[in-house]
Protein backbone atom coordinates (compact mmCIF):
# COMPACT_ATOMS: atom_id res chain seq x y z
CA UNK A 1 0.00 0.00 0.00
CA UNK A 2 1.37 3.75 -0.99
CA UNK A 3 2.94 4.98 2.18
CA UNK A 4 1.12 8.23 2.64
CA UNK A 5 -2.11 6.75 2.35
CA UNK A 6 -1.15 3.65 4.18
CA UNK A 7 0.24 6.17 7.54
CA UNK A 8 -1.75 9.02 6.70
CA UNK A 9 -3.34 9.55 10.78
CA UNK A 10 0.39 9.59 11.70
CA UNK A 11 1.25 12.26 9.00
CA UNK A 12 -1.58 14.38 9.79
CA UNK A 13 -0.82 14.21 13.47
CA UNK A 14 2.11 15.95 12.64
CA UNK A 15 0.23 19.13 11.87
CA UNK A 16 -1.35 21.05 14.28
CA UNK A 17 -3.68 22.50 12.09
CA UNK A 18 -5.26 19.23 10.90
CA UNK A 19 -6.32 18.61 14.32
CA UNK A 20 -9.76 20.10 14.01
CA UNK A 21 -12.68 19.45 11.98
CA UNK A 22 -11.69 21.90 9.11
CA UNK A 23 -11.11 20.58 6.11
CA UNK A 24 -8.36 22.99 4.18
CA UNK A 25 -8.47 21.99 0.27
CA UNK A 26 -6.83 25.30 -0.59
CA UNK A 27 -3.31 24.17 -0.71
CA UNK A 28 -2.81 25.99 -3.73
CA UNK A 29 -2.91 29.35 -2.19
CA UNK A 30 -0.39 27.95 0.79
CA UNK A 31 -0.40 24.57 2.09
CA UNK A 32 -0.64 23.69 5.84
CA UNK A 33 2.77 23.37 7.51
CA UNK A 34 3.80 20.80 9.89
CA UNK A 35 4.48 21.47 13.34
CA UNK A 36 8.39 20.62 12.88
CA UNK A 37 9.33 23.42 10.34
CA UNK A 38 7.51 25.66 13.18
CA UNK A 39 10.27 24.18 16.01
CA UNK A 40 12.79 24.22 13.74
CA UNK A 41 12.14 28.09 13.11
CA UNK A 42 11.47 29.23 16.41
CA UNK A 43 14.88 27.27 17.65
CA UNK A 44 16.74 28.91 14.89
CA UNK A 45 15.83 32.32 16.33
CA UNK A 46 16.67 31.22 20.35
CA UNK A 47 19.83 29.65 19.06
CA UNK A 48 20.84 30.71 15.86
CA UNK A 49 20.09 34.34 16.09
CA UNK A 50 23.23 35.49 14.20
CA UNK A 51 24.89 36.33 10.69
CA UNK A 52 27.53 34.71 8.71
CA UNK A 53 31.31 35.50 9.29
CA UNK A 54 31.69 35.55 12.54
CA UNK A 55 33.98 33.00 14.98
CA UNK A 56 31.33 32.56 17.41
CA UNK A 57 29.23 29.27 17.68
CA UNK A 58 25.58 31.14 17.03
CA UNK A 59 27.79 32.70 13.93
CA UNK A 60 28.59 29.00 12.80
CA UNK A 61 25.07 27.63 13.47
CA UNK A 62 23.95 30.10 10.97
CA UNK A 63 26.84 29.01 8.63
CA UNK A 64 25.40 25.38 8.90
CA UNK A 65 22.08 26.39 8.68
CA UNK A 66 22.34 28.24 4.88
CA UNK A 67 24.65 25.03 3.93
CA UNK A 68 22.05 22.82 4.30
CA UNK A 69 19.30 24.66 3.01
CA UNK A 70 21.33 25.17 -0.09
CA UNK A 71 22.64 21.54 -0.28
CA UNK A 72 18.74 20.18 0.51
CA UNK A 73 17.28 22.51 -2.23
CA UNK A 74 19.69 21.46 -4.59
CA UNK A 75 18.68 18.18 -4.03
CA UNK A 76 15.35 18.94 -4.23
CA UNK A 77 15.63 20.74 -7.57
CA UNK A 78 18.41 18.11 -9.15
CA UNK A 79 21.32 20.29 -8.93
CA UNK A 80 24.28 21.56 -7.58
CA UNK A 81 24.30 23.76 -4.07
CA UNK A 82 25.98 26.92 -5.81
CA UNK A 83 23.58 27.08 -8.65
CA UNK A 84 20.83 27.65 -5.97
CA UNK A 85 19.67 31.26 -5.20
CA UNK A 86 17.35 32.30 -2.13
CA UNK A 87 15.05 35.54 -2.24
CA UNK A 88 11.72 36.50 -0.30
CA UNK A 89 9.49 35.11 -2.77
CA UNK A 90 9.36 33.69 -5.98
CA UNK A 91 7.60 37.01 -7.73
CA UNK A 92 10.82 39.25 -5.68
CA UNK A 93 12.94 36.75 -7.39
CA UNK A 94 11.50 36.82 -10.65
CA UNK A 95 12.17 40.30 -10.75
CA UNK A 96 15.34 40.65 -9.57
CA UNK A 97 16.74 37.97 -12.22
CA UNK A 98 14.85 39.00 -14.91
CA UNK A 99 16.57 42.50 -14.13
CA UNK A 100 19.78 40.86 -14.42
CA UNK A 101 19.40 39.16 -17.33
CA UNK A 102 18.23 41.52 -19.25
CA UNK A 103 21.23 44.13 -18.18
CA UNK A 104 22.40 43.49 -22.08
CA UNK A 105 19.04 43.35 -23.79
CA UNK A 106 18.73 45.37 -26.77
CA UNK A 107 15.11 47.52 -27.81
CA UNK A 108 13.56 45.00 -29.96
CA UNK A 109 13.97 41.71 -28.14
CA UNK A 110 11.48 39.52 -27.76
CA UNK A 111 10.61 37.62 -24.68
CA UNK A 112 8.06 34.63 -25.09
CA UNK A 113 5.66 33.84 -21.72
CA UNK A 114 2.73 31.61 -21.71
CA UNK A 115 -0.92 32.13 -21.54
CA UNK A 116 -1.15 29.38 -18.65
CA UNK A 117 1.51 31.60 -16.30
CA UNK A 118 0.79 33.36 -13.26
CA UNK A 119 1.15 37.20 -13.39
CA UNK A 120 4.27 36.71 -11.36
CA UNK A 121 5.76 34.83 -13.83
CA UNK A 122 4.69 37.78 -16.30
CA UNK A 123 5.11 40.73 -14.71
CA UNK A 124 8.51 41.08 -14.26
CA UNK A 125 8.96 40.89 -18.10
CA UNK A 126 6.39 43.33 -19.23
CA UNK A 127 8.05 45.81 -16.73
CA UNK A 128 11.61 44.67 -18.35
CA UNK A 129 9.86 45.33 -21.84
CA UNK A 130 8.59 48.56 -20.52
CA UNK A 131 11.90 50.32 -19.44
CA UNK A 132 13.93 48.94 -22.22
CA UNK A 133 11.58 48.72 -25.29
CA UNK A 134 11.60 44.86 -25.48
CA UNK A 135 8.79 42.54 -27.13
CA UNK A 136 6.47 40.91 -25.00
CA UNK A 137 4.71 38.20 -26.62
CA UNK A 138 2.10 35.35 -25.34
CA UNK A 139 2.39 31.72 -26.31
CA UNK A 140 -1.18 30.71 -26.62
CA UNK A 141 -2.98 27.39 -25.54
CA UNK A 142 -4.95 24.17 -27.34
CA UNK A 143 -8.31 24.09 -26.55
CA UNK A 144 -8.06 21.86 -23.93
CA UNK A 145 -5.72 24.03 -22.06
CA UNK A 146 -2.40 22.53 -22.70
CA UNK A 147 0.63 24.79 -24.41
CA UNK A 148 0.52 25.21 -27.93
CA UNK A 149 4.05 24.00 -29.01
CA UNK A 150 3.55 24.85 -32.47
CA UNK A 151 2.67 28.23 -31.66
CA UNK A 152 5.80 28.93 -29.36
CA UNK A 153 7.92 27.49 -32.29
CA UNK A 154 6.21 29.70 -34.57
CA UNK A 155 6.90 32.72 -32.45
CA UNK A 156 10.70 31.90 -31.88
CA UNK A 157 13.20 34.30 -33.75
CA UNK A 158 16.85 35.65 -33.60
CA UNK A 159 15.55 38.13 -31.36
CA UNK A 160 13.99 35.89 -28.88
CA UNK A 161 16.05 35.80 -25.60
CA UNK A 162 13.66 34.33 -23.06
CA UNK A 163 11.20 31.54 -23.18
CA UNK A 164 9.70 31.95 -19.96
CA UNK A 165 6.46 29.18 -18.80
CA UNK A 166 5.45 27.61 -15.49
CA UNK A 167 5.25 24.49 -15.65
CA UNK A 168 1.78 23.68 -14.34
CA UNK A 169 -0.94 25.74 -13.98
CA UNK A 170 -1.87 27.51 -10.75
CA UNK A 171 -5.65 27.83 -11.52
CA UNK A 172 -6.57 25.08 -13.60
CA UNK A 173 -4.08 22.59 -12.92
CA UNK A 174 -2.57 22.09 -16.55
CA UNK A 175 0.93 20.61 -16.73
CA UNK A 176 3.19 21.96 -19.43
CA UNK A 177 6.01 19.99 -21.15
CA UNK A 178 9.26 21.90 -19.53
CA UNK A 179 11.57 19.79 -21.35
CA UNK A 180 10.26 20.81 -24.93
CA UNK A 181 9.62 24.27 -24.13
CA UNK A 182 13.20 24.39 -22.57
CA UNK A 183 14.17 22.51 -26.22
CA UNK A 184 12.84 25.35 -28.07
CA UNK A 185 14.17 28.25 -26.13
CA UNK A 186 17.90 26.51 -26.89
CA UNK A 187 17.07 26.04 -30.52
CA UNK A 188 17.31 29.52 -31.29
CA UNK A 189 19.95 30.44 -28.15
CA UNK A 190 17.07 31.61 -25.87
CA UNK A 191 17.36 31.63 -22.23
CA UNK A 192 14.78 28.84 -20.49
CA UNK A 193 13.12 29.84 -17.72
CA UNK A 194 10.72 27.98 -15.66
CA UNK A 195 7.84 29.00 -12.75
CA UNK A 196 7.96 25.68 -11.28
CA UNK A 197 6.10 26.83 -8.13
CA UNK A 198 3.18 25.16 -8.63
CA UNK A 199 4.45 22.05 -10.00
CA UNK A 200 6.86 21.42 -7.27
CA UNK A 201 4.24 20.66 -4.89
CA UNK A 202 2.50 17.68 -6.91
CA UNK A 203 5.83 16.40 -8.67
CA UNK A 204 9.47 15.53 -8.55
CA UNK A 205 11.87 18.23 -10.51
CA UNK A 206 15.62 17.66 -12.10
CA UNK A 207 16.43 20.97 -13.87
CA UNK A 208 19.11 18.40 -15.71
CA UNK A 209 16.51 16.79 -17.38
CA UNK A 210 14.03 19.45 -18.57
CA UNK A 211 17.58 21.42 -19.02
CA UNK A 212 16.38 24.08 -17.61
CA UNK A 213 18.65 27.63 -17.17
CA UNK A 214 16.45 29.09 -14.40
CA UNK A 215 13.53 27.73 -12.16
CA UNK A 216 12.07 29.41 -9.68
CA UNK A 217 9.46 27.54 -6.75
CA UNK A 218 8.36 28.95 -3.08
CA UNK A 219 8.46 26.14 -0.43
CA UNK A 220 5.01 27.36 1.24
CA UNK A 221 3.28 25.19 -1.66
CA UNK A 222 5.03 22.07 -0.05
CA UNK A 223 4.46 22.32 3.78
CA UNK A 224 7.36 24.76 3.99
CA UNK A 225 8.12 28.86 4.86
CA UNK A 226 7.39 31.90 3.08
CA UNK A 227 10.44 32.22 0.47
CA UNK A 228 11.43 31.80 -2.96
CA UNK A 229 14.07 29.00 -4.12
CA UNK A 230 15.76 29.66 -8.23
CA UNK A 231 18.02 27.64 -9.95
CA UNK A 232 20.31 29.02 -11.87
CA UNK A 233 22.72 27.26 -14.68
CA UNK A 234 25.60 27.71 -13.27
CA UNK A 235 27.20 28.83 -16.67
CA UNK A 236 24.12 31.61 -17.12
CA UNK A 237 24.63 33.11 -13.48
CA UNK A 238 28.59 33.29 -13.86
CA UNK A 239 27.84 35.65 -17.18
CA UNK A 240 25.17 37.56 -15.50
CA UNK A 241 26.65 40.62 -13.55
CA UNK A 242 24.52 40.94 -10.15
CA UNK A 243 22.82 43.81 -8.32
CA UNK A 244 24.50 43.23 -4.80
CA UNK A 245 26.10 45.68 -2.32
CA UNK A 246 30.03 45.30 -3.03
CA UNK A 247 31.24 43.87 -0.05
CA UNK A 248 29.03 40.69 -0.30
CA UNK A 249 30.12 37.35 -1.31
CA UNK A 250 30.60 36.79 -4.78
CA UNK A 251 31.24 32.74 -4.12
CA UNK A 252 29.35 30.13 -4.12
CA UNK A 253 28.44 32.02 -7.45
CA UNK A 254 24.49 31.52 -6.36
CA UNK A 255 25.03 33.80 -3.59
CA UNK A 256 25.67 36.88 -5.63
CA UNK A 257 22.18 37.12 -6.58
CA UNK A 258 21.25 37.08 -2.78
CA UNK A 259 20.46 40.97 -1.57
CA UNK A 260 21.47 41.49 2.15
CA UNK A 261 20.99 39.39 5.25
CA UNK A 262 19.33 36.14 4.78
CA UNK A 263 15.98 34.76 6.90
CA UNK A 264 17.92 32.02 9.03
CA UNK A 265 15.35 31.28 10.66
CA UNK A 266 13.03 30.77 7.51
CA UNK A 267 15.58 28.42 6.03
CA UNK A 268 15.74 26.58 9.29
CA UNK A 269 12.00 25.84 8.36
CA UNK A 270 13.04 24.79 4.97
CA UNK A 271 15.62 22.37 6.16
CA UNK A 272 12.60 20.86 8.45
CA UNK A 273 10.33 20.87 5.02
CA UNK A 274 12.24 18.78 3.43
CA UNK A 275 13.65 16.25 5.93
CA UNK A 276 9.63 16.54 6.55
CA UNK A 277 9.05 15.17 2.75
CA UNK A 278 11.97 12.72 2.81
CA UNK A 279 10.25 11.29 5.83
CA UNK A 280 6.72 10.45 4.49
CA UNK A 281 8.13 8.70 1.15
CA UNK A 282 8.87 11.72 -0.62
CA UNK A 283 6.96 11.85 -4.03
CA UNK A 284 7.23 8.28 -4.69
CA UNK A 285 4.78 8.00 -1.86
CA UNK A 286 3.15 11.60 -2.77
CA UNK A 287 2.28 11.29 -6.57
CA UNK A 288 0.38 8.38 -6.87
CA UNK A 289 -1.58 9.08 -3.67
CA UNK A 290 -2.79 12.62 -4.69
CA UNK A 291 -3.78 11.20 -7.90
CA UNK A 292 -6.11 8.85 -6.28
CA UNK A 293 -7.81 11.71 -4.10
CA UNK A 294 -8.32 13.89 -7.90
CA UNK A 295 -9.53 11.01 -9.81
CA UNK A 296 -11.95 10.11 -6.45
CA UNK A 297 -12.68 14.07 -6.88
CA UNK A 298 -13.44 13.60 -10.71
CA UNK A 299 -15.23 10.37 -11.03
CA UNK A 300 -18.00 11.42 -8.44
CA UNK A 301 -18.72 15.09 -8.92
CA UNK A 302 -22.30 15.92 -9.95
CA UNK A 303 -23.26 17.47 -13.22
CA UNK A 304 -24.13 20.75 -11.28
CA UNK A 305 -20.15 21.16 -10.94
CA UNK A 306 -18.53 22.20 -14.58
CA UNK A 307 -14.22 21.66 -14.42
CA UNK A 308 -12.49 24.10 -16.52
CA UNK A 309 -9.68 22.67 -18.49
CA UNK A 310 -8.52 19.05 -18.55
CA UNK A 311 -11.55 16.84 -17.62
CA UNK A 312 -9.31 14.23 -15.69
CA UNK A 313 -6.20 13.38 -13.75
CA UNK A 314 -4.33 12.95 -17.17
CA UNK A 315 -2.03 16.01 -17.85
CA UNK A 316 -2.76 17.69 -14.46
CA UNK A 317 -1.86 18.03 -11.10
CA UNK A 318 -4.78 18.11 -8.42
CA UNK A 319 -5.84 21.46 -8.72
CA UNK A 320 -9.23 22.42 -9.89
CA UNK A 321 -11.08 25.40 -10.87
CA UNK A 322 -14.90 24.68 -10.94
CA UNK A 323 -18.08 26.68 -10.92
CA UNK A 324 -21.49 25.35 -9.26
CA UNK A 325 -24.03 26.07 -12.20
CA UNK A 326 -26.33 29.14 -11.34
CA UNK A 327 -24.20 29.73 -7.70
CA UNK A 328 -21.56 32.80 -7.92
CA UNK A 329 -18.27 31.41 -6.93
CA UNK A 330 -17.94 33.82 -3.54
CA UNK A 331 -21.45 31.81 -2.52
CA UNK A 332 -20.31 28.73 -3.10
CA UNK A 333 -17.11 29.02 -1.19
CA UNK A 334 -19.42 31.04 1.49
CA UNK A 335 -21.40 27.60 2.09
CA UNK A 336 -18.32 25.51 1.94
CA UNK A 337 -16.78 27.64 4.67
CA UNK A 338 -20.11 27.26 6.49
CA UNK A 339 -19.46 23.02 6.19
CA UNK A 340 -15.93 24.24 7.71
CA UNK A 341 -14.29 23.18 4.71
CA UNK A 342 -11.74 25.78 3.42
CA UNK A 343 -11.64 26.68 -0.65
CA UNK A 344 -11.17 30.26 -2.52
CA UNK A 345 -13.28 32.01 -5.16
CA UNK A 346 -11.28 34.39 -7.09
CA UNK A 347 -11.47 36.36 -10.47
CA UNK A 348 -8.56 35.64 -12.43
CA UNK A 349 -6.28 33.96 -10.33
CA UNK A 350 -3.46 35.90 -10.94
CA UNK A 351 -3.42 34.17 -14.79
CA UNK A 352 -4.79 36.87 -16.35
CA UNK A 353 -4.72 35.58 -20.16
CA UNK A 354 -6.07 32.69 -19.28
CA UNK A 355 -8.89 34.52 -17.47
CA UNK A 356 -9.60 36.33 -20.18
CA UNK A 357 -10.57 33.05 -22.47
CA UNK A 358 -12.18 31.23 -19.91
CA UNK A 359 -14.28 34.61 -18.73
CA UNK A 360 -15.40 33.59 -15.09
CA UNK A 361 -16.94 37.08 -15.59
CA UNK A 362 -17.87 39.06 -12.27
CA UNK A 363 -18.77 35.76 -10.44
CA UNK A 364 -15.29 34.24 -10.82
CA UNK A 365 -14.45 30.29 -10.12
CA UNK A 366 -13.86 28.04 -7.01
CA UNK A 367 -10.12 26.61 -6.75
CA UNK A 368 -9.67 23.74 -5.36
CA UNK A 369 -6.41 21.70 -4.37
CA UNK A 370 -5.91 18.41 -3.05
CA UNK A 371 -2.41 17.90 -1.25
CA UNK A 372 -0.91 14.69 0.50
CA UNK A 373 -2.78 15.58 4.00
CA UNK A 374 -6.01 15.28 2.65
CA UNK A 375 -8.37 12.32 2.58
CA UNK A 376 -10.76 10.17 0.39
CA UNK A 377 -12.90 11.32 2.87
CA UNK A 378 -12.52 14.87 2.69
CA UNK A 379 -12.83 14.47 -0.64
CA UNK A 380 -16.37 12.58 -0.23
CA UNK A 381 -17.60 15.22 1.96
CA UNK A 382 -16.21 18.33 -0.53
CA UNK A 383 -18.12 16.28 -3.41
CA UNK A 384 -21.17 15.97 -1.51
CA UNK A 385 -21.74 19.49 -0.11
CA UNK A 386 -21.00 20.99 -3.81
CA UNK A 387 -23.63 19.05 -5.14
CA UNK A 388 -25.28 20.76 -2.09
CA UNK A 389 -24.71 24.58 -2.59
CA UNK A 390 -26.50 23.53 -6.13
CA UNK A 391 -30.09 22.77 -4.04
CA UNK A 392 -31.91 25.82 -4.39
Amino acid sequence: MNRVMSDLASVRKRFTSLQGDFTFFDAPGGSQVPDEVGDAMARCLREASANLGAPYETSLRVKAILESAEAKAARFLGCEPHEIVFGTNMTSLDFSLSRTAGRGFQAGDEILVSSLDHDGGVAPWLELAHDKDLVVKHVELNDDTTLDMDDLQSKLSDRTRVVASAWASNAIGTIVDARRVCELAHSVGALAWIDAVHYAAHEPIDVRAIDADVLICSPYKFCGPHLGIAYGRAGVLESWRPYKARPAATSPVGRSFETGTQPYELLAGLNATFDYLADIGGFDAIVPYERELGERFVSSLPDSVKIYGLPGMEGRVPTFLVNVDGVPAGQVASHLADKKIGVWAHDSWYSLNLYERFGYGSDGAVRIGFIHYNTAEEVDRLVAELGNAATP
